[in-house]
């Protein structure tokens, strides 16, 4: 038998109108009757139709997320923590990869519509501000992660300078004095922030900029931080410390301090940045920037659900979520 809201309402003890108002994700009822109707629907197995429920309303279930990469573990974390925080407002998600480049991400951002989603998050690398609408259009976008345009969008991120300088800081602590990067890439957002805030941390210390002490690296990923490594290991002197711009650079650049028969942290102390779970398990285990993925995750989803829901005028809002330094063994030791 199928059961309807009008069942769940008269178990929970309610209207018919408070049982939609959850089901739909409205924030605007009482702790109380949201809980009874909860139960309500845990105890009835109610599911929504909800197929029925978009045609409804014009719209078509679906929300886009745009990536630069999801073999790299943060961007794949996130879409799934994305995907979490849509499915109970309702939503699925079709995920693009645009591998970072501007045509491709120009190439999405045209693709997106109402006649394909009803909003979209949005993590652009190579984007400028022409490449985008001069004012919200059909969709609610919201930007995530770093962006250096100026754009009337609603964005969510982590403050990549502090969290950079923060690194930093926590290297120098340990007494290290040639700190090196290892991920400059002019074409990267990201890159430019987080060199800053390298850049930061080395001023509060007390420490000199040296470009010589700065790697580039085309890509993020693990042989790029291995090759990188090994150019900054053959300067003399070497680096006592390094900071990757994410983990996959700092796990290659650990393997590249092993293979020169180097200790790490004894050696050379490395900090990483996403913690991905990948820093949990590697030999040393690595210190890394810890972004909260999961508050990033729900905050971008709850404003593009506000957005859709009726919020269309308000001015665009920039939340920064928190983010943490965990501290393991490539910079305390075991």
């Amino acid at each position: 038998m199928t059961v309807t809201l009008k069942d769940v309402a008269s178990l929970a003890g309610v209207s018919v109108k408070t049982v939609s108002n959850v089901v739909n994700g409205y924030a605007f009822v009482k702790p109380e009757n949201r809980r009874r109707v909860e139960e309500a629907l845990a105890a009835t197995g109610y599911r929504p139709n909800i197929g029925a429920r978009n045609l409804r309303r014009g719209r078509t279930g679906f929300l886009a997320l745009m990536v630069p990469e999801l073999s790299i573990p943060y961007f794949g974390e996130l879409a799934g923590l994305v995907i979490t925080a849509a499915q109970k407002r309702g939503w699925s998600v079709l995920i693009e990869q645009t591998q970072g480049t501007r045509e491709r991400e120009r190439e999405t951002l045209a693709s997106l519509g109402p006649h394909l989603v009803d909003g979209a998050l949005v993590h652009p690398e190579a984007l400028a501000a022409a490449d985008f609408p001069a004012e919200p259009g059909a969709i609610p976008l919201v930007m995530l992660g770093e962006h250096a345009v100026d754009v009337p969008f609603d964005h969510v991120a982590i403050d990549n300078v502090l969290a950079a300088r923060m690194a930093v800081t926590h290297l120098a602590s340990l007494g290290r004095t040639r700190i090196a990067a290892i991920g400059r890439n002019p074409a990267r957002g990201t890159s430019s922030q987080r060199l800053a805030g390298y850049r930061a941390g080395l001023s509060a210390a007390g420490l000199s900029y040296s470009d010589k002490l700065v790697a580039p690296a085309a890509k993020w990923h693990r042989a790029e931080g291995a090759s990188a490594m090994q150019a900054l290991l053959s300067a003399d002197p070497r680096p006592d410390a390094v900071f990757c711009f994410n983990d996959l650079l700092a796990i290659g650049a650990l393997r590249a301090v092993a293979e020169q028969g180097l200790r790490v942290p004894e050696d050379v102390a490395i900090v990483g940045f996403d913690n991905n779970e990948e820093s949990a398990f590697s030999l040393p285990s690595l210190t890394t920037i810890a972004p909260d993925k999961a508050a990033l995750a729900e905050a971008a989803v709850d404003l593009v659900h506000r957005r859709i829901t009726g919020d269309k005028t308000s001015p665009p809002q920039d939340i920064q979520t928190p983010f943490a330094l965990e501290i393991r063994e490539s910079t305390r030791g075991r």
